[in-house]
C-alpha cells in the first residue's frame, strides 16, 4: 500500500523527550487526506497506476474541462492530482480514501518540498565561495565572484558557471527520515530533524525508496540499555 505517497502542510519544529533523557528535534507535518480518482490499467494505457486528489477546492476555481472530469468520475473536485505507479491495482478502488494509516509499518519515508527563497544572492552566499583577499591590492572587490570567463577564445561565459543569482525556492528531496511518531486522531506526522521549506510548506511524503537497515532512536535507546546493564552486572 505504501507505494503511493501522502501530501501534508508543515507546520513547525517541536521536540520529543525519550526515557533516557534524551531530546530529540522532530518536524511537525499536518498529513492529508488522498482520494482515488481513477485507477489506470495496463491494458488501456500501457502500465498499472493510481490517480490520487488531494486538497479541497471551489468549482468556481475549476475549469470547464476539470469540472466535466469530476462529474464523470462522480467525485468532490480536488485541488491537486498526482499519479503513482503500482504493481497490483486489486487494492485500489475509485473514491477509496487513504490517510496516516498508510505509514503504520514504515520506518523511514523520502520528502520532497520547495527550499525557503533567499532571493537574488551573491556568489558567496549562493555558492559558499571564500572570496577575494581583504588586503594587498584588492581593490572594493572582496566578496566578489573572481574571473568570469577567458579571453578572446572561447570569448563566451559557460553555461552553468556559478554566479550570483536566484537562490532557494527549489524542489528537494530529503532520503530516509525517521518516522519518530504518528497521531492518527489530529493526522500528524512526527518527522526526525528539519525538513526543506519554511512553515505552511507543501510536503510530499513517501515510503523510503532504499533499504536502510539503520536503528531508530527508540532502538539505539535500548541497545545503549542492554549495554549499559551489562556493564553494570560485570562491576558488582
Amino acid at each position: 500500500m505504501t507505494e503511493i505517497a501522502l501530501i501534508g502542510k508543515k507546520i513547525g519544529m517541536t521536540r520529543e523527550f525519550y526515557k533516557s533523557g534524551q531530546s530529540i528535534p522532530v518536524t511537525v507535518v499536518k498529513m492529508e487526506k488522498a482520494r482515488v480518482i481513477q485507477v489506470i490499467q495496463k491494458d488501456k494505457r500501457g502500465y498499472n497506476a493510481v490517480q490520487l486528489g488531494y486538497g479541497k477546492i471551489k468549482n468556481s476555481k475549476l475549469t470547464k474541462s476539470m469540472k466535466g472530469f469530476y462529474t464523470k468520475r462522480n467525485t468532490e473536485a480536488k485541488k491537486k492530482l498526482k499519479e503513482f505507479r503500482v504493481k497490483n491495482t486489486e487494492n485500489y478502488k475509485e473514491g477509496n480514501e487513504f490517510g496516516l494509516e498508510i505509514f503504520k509499518e514504515v520506518k523511514f519515508v523520502d520528502i520532497k518540498s520547495k527550499t525557503i527563497g533567499k532571493g537574488f544572492a551573491g556568489a558567496m552566499k549562493r555558492h559558499n565561495f571564500s572570496g577575494l583577499r581583504a588586503t594587498h591590492g584588492v581593490s572594493v572587490s572582496h566578496r566578489s565572484h573572481g574571473s568570469t570567463g577567458q579571453r578572446q577564445d572561447p570569448g563566451k561565459v559557460f553555461k552553468g558557471k556559478k554566479m550570483a543569482g536566484h537562490m532557494g525556492d527549489k524542489l528537494r528531496t530529503m532520503q530516509n527520515i525517521e518516522i519518530v511518531k504518528s497521531d492518527l486522531d489530529n493526522n500528524l506526522l512526527y518527522l526526525k530533524g528539519s525538513i526543506p521549506g519554511s512553515k505552511n510548506t507543501e510536503v510530499l511524503v513517501k515510503k523510503a525508496v532504499k533499504n536502510i537497515k539503520k536503528l531508530t532512536i527508540v532502538q539505539k535507546i535500548e541497545v545503549a540499555e542492554k549495554a549499559k546493564k551489562i556493564t553494570e552486572k560485570k562491576k558488582k
